[in-house]
């Protein structure tokens, strides 16, 4: 059971509690202890956090009007917020990134989502690479920054990581945001603390950022303050927090370690990486919907999937449309994660996989079709076209037949949102 799951269950098994007493707050907190622990959150933090609850919920009044139970709830919301340390805004301006950190943390990649996250929003970017000791960190760096297209400065083969920095200031001093990636350790020894003193000096950053993996759970805070000892850090970005179960430990503890959270990995892609928002993460893992994440991720997938606005648009409901919805769905990432934002978390699990296998297999069909059919679906409902278009696709007849039932549902339920003026318009809205 991951930390929302158990959350979510905790302060389920509240809200259907007849009467909210001393022993429903002491049987509700030990449930909140397990799913915390669990998801390596510090001890010390874990019992301070549940004090703090406990006295709280039962030395103070609900205010007029709010029942105990959802006085409790915030209780517990503000509480976890306070555990995981405030939201970070980023300051969009001229700046030099400096990013640390050990062997496995992902920094290479969190160095080249970092300058596609400013030149998205109209930066100029460029990344050094100043990873002198691990190999093909050089191509890592090189290939990741022509994906996200951004500038890439490097000297394949030199092991004088502050002589590449400053001929890479030279090379990139007409962007914006220049973004250096250093060498990495298995540990903070003595060789990399100088290496890291030596770039520091030449380069200057205005943000010096430690990257850290949060499958490490509450060792992200030992790491923070280590690395603030010897080099001083002016923050932290946690990456894998989409797939971590130690995600909670590993914020909590950069927290506790006064370490400023300022970004977050939230996937793979090069887009997936985001201000941290602690209210966000805290209301997903207790399924509070999170519509403006999700508007964004629309709108994001739209422009991956470079389509036009205008193509999905309701009026022109065909297999042209519906493929494009298809590849925007596609680039919104995993199922799971956009009904998490829908505040649907616990979706069953063959659900998601189903979907997720039908996305891919109505994409497929779909691609067989040729451009009349896509453009008028009644003709497709001849047998050997079907027959036709199976083949093509490597898919059967019956999986063609499932398509066509779906897309015959999609396109009634359509037609009620073009006769609802209201609906139509906030559609439109929502769309482009």
């Amino acid at each position: 059971m991951d930390l929302g799951e158990g959350l979510r269950q905790a302060l389920a098994k509240l809200q259907k509690a007849s009467i909210i007493d001393a022993k429903t707050i002491k049987e509700f907190n030990k449930d909140l202890q397990k799913s915390l622990l669990s998801a390596d959150v510090e001890v010390s933090l874990v019992f301070e956090l549940t004090k703090r609850i406990e006295d709280k919920a039962l030395k103070s009044k609900p205010p007029a009007g709010v029942a105990p139970r959802d006085y409790i709830t915030n209780i517990v919301y503000e509480e976890l917020i306070a555990l995981v340390g405030k939201s970070y805004e980023p300051k969009f301006g001229k700046k030099r990134i400096l990013l640390m950190g050990l062997y496995g943390s992902g920094k290479t990649t969190t160095a080249a989502k970092l300058a596609k996250y400013y030149q998205d929003r109209g930066l100029s970017a460029g990344v050094i690479c100043c990873d002198v000791s691990r190999p093909a960190a050089y191509e890592q760096l090189e290939t990741l920054a022509k994906q996200a297209n951004v500038s890439f400065f490097g000297k394949k083969g030199s092991k004088e990581a502050a002589s590449i920095v400053k001929e890479g200031m030279d090379a990139l001093k007409d962007k914006q945001i220049i973004i250096c990636d250093t060498s990495g350790r298995s540990g903070l020894d003595a060789a990399l603390i100088d290496e890291l003193k030596k770039v520091a000096a030449v380069f200057k950053p205005d943000d010096s950022i430690l990257v850290i993996n949060a499958d490490i759970g509450q060792v992200a805070g030992r790491q923070a303050t280590e690395f603030n000892k010897a080099v001083r850090i002016s923050g932290v970005v946690v990456t894998k927090m989409d797939g971590s179960g130690k995600g909670g430990g590993a914020l909590s503890a950069t927290n506790a370690a006064k370490a400023q959270v300022m970004f977050v990995g939230v996937g793979e892609k090069l887009s997936n990486i985001e201000p941290y928002n602690s209210e966000k993460f805290i209301g997903g893992l207790l399924g509070i919907p999170d519509i403006g994440g999700l508007v964004a991720n629309v709108q994001n997938a739209i422009k991956e999937a470079q389509i036009n606005p205008e193509d999905m648009e309701i009026e022109r409901l065909n297999f042209n449309t519906f493929y494009s919805q298809l590849k925007a769905m596609g680039k919104m990432g995993p199922l799971k994660n956009v009904f998490g934002m829908m505040g649907a978390p616990d979706m069953p699990k063959d659900v998601i996989e189903k979907g997720e296998e039908k996305l891919e297999k109505y994409k497929s069909i779909i691609g067989s079709m040729t451009s009349e059919e896509r453009d008028d679906d009644k003709i497709v409902h001849n047998p050997s076209r079907i027959k036709r278009i199976a083949k093509g696709s490597g898919r059967t007849e019956k999986e063609v037949h499932e398509l066509l039932s779906d897309f015959n549902k999609m396109k009634k339920m359509f037609g009620m949102v073009k006769n609802d003026r209201g609906l139509r318009k906030r559609f439109s809205k929502f769309m482009q």
